[in-house]
């Protein structure tokens, strides 16, 4: 990654990310697309940082309204910008199938996300829809000044006083989420550190988390680039493409092999 300043904007270049397959992919639910002179524009949100960003071409970037330590401290780390995903792509790329996928979207990259704020989403994402898991989580936002609430602030919450989320079933899981948290019975960040599988059963010990959510925190909000989220788009491709299994010299790097696959195999079913 190389930038420089210029007056309240910094200026990136980096080759590997694309705003629209990143920002808009199903991994995290905050950031909004809106209208600019740029190629694209995005408003979003880490936790409670917010940022205005813009892709002016092919690897350049506009972070609007920021400093260079928040970029340092806040944005290289959530854009993963301290990865090689050149390098990994060329490895991805030994395989036929994930070549292709590499090549119809070079521009993913992992979102380092809180990892409370990551598990919340995917409780809501269950049988559920983008637009419709934006829409839940705005409305939680909302409520809190347009920040995401911590588990202390939701700590009074229960399923009637959650209705306003039109949330369905998954209040209860929400509630349940908290509950655990607040009381020490789940520590996130001890759980981010556990050999994999003692953290997927530790996570599962949420109700409402099952092994396709317990997945999806581990990656996109604890990091673990090992754990693999499988949905129906993923079932798709294994049964497909890797009936024998999943290629074992990926497997350390499999989270993220997947976000390339899910793009590609949900695009081509269009």
């Amino acid at each position: 990654m190389d930038y420089k300043i210029s007056g309240n904007d910094i200026i990136v270049h980096e080759a590997d990310l694309d705003l629209d397959e990143t920002l808009d992919c199903g991994q995290a639910f905050r950031w909004k697309k809106v209208s600019s002179d740029y190629e694209c524009t995005y408003t979003g949100s880490f936790f409670n940082d917010r940022l205005t960003v813009s892709q002016t071409g092919r690897g350049d970037f506009i972070f609007h309204d920021t400093t260079e330590e928040e970029l340092l401290k806040k944005w290289v780390d959530y854009f993963d910008f301290n990865t090689d995903y050149t390098e990994l792509k060329k490895m991805f790329s030994e395989d036929e199938t994930l070549s292709k996928a590499c090549e119809y979207a070079g521009g993913i990259r992992l979102l380092r996300q809180n990892s409370w704020e990551c598990l919340i989403s995917f409780i809501i994402s269950q049988n559920n829809n983008i637009p419709r898991i934006k829409g839940i989580i705005d409305r939680l936002c909302e409520k809190y000044n347009e920040d995401f609430p911590s588990p202390e602030q939701l700590s009074g919450e229960d399923p009637d006083s959650l209705s306003y989320l039109r949330s369905g079933f998954r209040a209860k899981y929400i509630c349940d989420a908290v509950s655990k948290v607040n009381s020490g019975d789940i520590d996130l960040k001890a759980v981010s550190a556990m050999p994999i599988d003692e953290a997927r059963a530790a996570l599962k010990r949420i109700k409402g988390v099952g092994p396709k959510v317990a997945e999806c925190v581990l990656l996109f909000g604890m990091y673990r680039i090992e754990a693999f989220p499988v949905d129906v788009w993923i079932k798709r491709v294994l049964a497909e493409y890797y009936p024998g299994g999943f290629p074992e010299y990926i497997s350390g790097y499999a989270g993220i092999a997947q976000q390339y696959l899910f793009h590609y195999i949900r695009n081509l079913s269009e």
